[in-house]
């Protein structure tokens, strides 16, 4: 997954949350648009262009994932931002240990990292499944060991250091007006493996990953595109290994009447929500 692209309601305000508490760090830019990331690699782009907070119960992004490489990166996420007062959910997936917040617009954001050797999460029987390493059931959504995850902790740490080199965007979770038809595009079309499917959710991902993308209808099955100038999901990039896996991509959209567009660099196209996603091939 490549960059995320939000609306937000005051640039300054965006630009010292996703700095100063996500610990993104600005990169150059030639237009309004405030890009940050870690290294040289974009990760989300900020539209300061909104006129309202997010509009709930729309199609568009539940959040965005960024995976960070290790639970000591992710306790020093969780304790900065505990020693800002923000808001957070810390949340044990059992596969992995996740953060939940939202921006200052009401944008979602998940930050995470992968414990596979903690268990495993999945579907079965028409739900979530989750078996920690002992063999036990476990809820998936239980509270993070805070104690456990802190000890990954150094004394000279500091809170205040930026994302390091290795987090990227893990994946994309996205309000939709109706699964299967969700499901038809980014499988079917798109070519995403499908990981999982329950009633009112599914998974799809490429190379066995648990998922690049979920997809959902919490906000309502139907739920209609936010109304123009809220803040929100203005785009996100899904990236290909080479020039022929996008044109296969493109090839297979525009076989299901799917419009493409050219722009940055890439192919842009619109779910059946709505949605817009950009595909194009890799950066370094």
């Amino acid at each position: 997954m490549g960059a995320v692209e939000i609306g937000v309601t005051d640039a300054d305000i965006a630009l010292r949350f996703y700095r100063d508490y996500v610990g993104l760090a600005p990169l150059p830019s030639v237009d309004e648009k405030i890009r940050m990331g870690v290294g040289e690699r974009e990760l989300v782009v900020l539209h300061p262009d909104a006129e309202r907070p997010v509009v709930p119960r729309t199609s568009g992004l539940y959040h965005l994932a960024i995976v960070v490489p290790d639970r000591r990166e992710l306790a020093r996420v969780i304790a900065r931002l505990a020693r800002l007062g923000w808001d957070q959910s810390p949340t044990d997936h059992v596969m992995t240990k996740a953060n939940y917040l939202w921006d200052p617009d009401g944008n979602g954001i998940e930050i995470y990292t992968e414990t596979p050797e903690d268990g495993t999460m999945g579907f079965a029987r028409g739900t979530f499944r989750a078996v920690d390493k002992d063999g036990r059931e476990r809820s998936g959504r239980d509270p993070i060991d805070i104690e456990e995850l802190f000890s990954h902790l150094r004394e000279d740490d500091r809170l205040d250091s930026p994302l390091p080199s290795g987090s990227k965007m893990g994946h994309v979770h996205l309000h939709v007006a109706d699964v299967d038809d969700a499901l038809r595009f980014y499988h079917d079309l798109v070519g995403f493996d499908v990981m999982g499917h329950v009633p009112g959710m599914g998974f799809v991902s490429a190379g066995g990953y648990h998922h690049h993308l979920g997809l959902n209808t919490w906000a309502g099955r139907g739920a209609r595109p936010a109304p123009a100038g809220s803040a929100g999901l203005r785009r996100f990039t899904v990236e290909l290994p080479t020039q022929r896996d996008l044109d296969d991509v493109a090839t297979r959209l525009e076989r299901g009447d799917v419009r493409l567009t050219e722009e940055a660099g890439g192919l842009a196209a619109v779910d059946p929500s709505q949605n817009r996603v950009l595909f194009r091939t890799a950066t370094a």
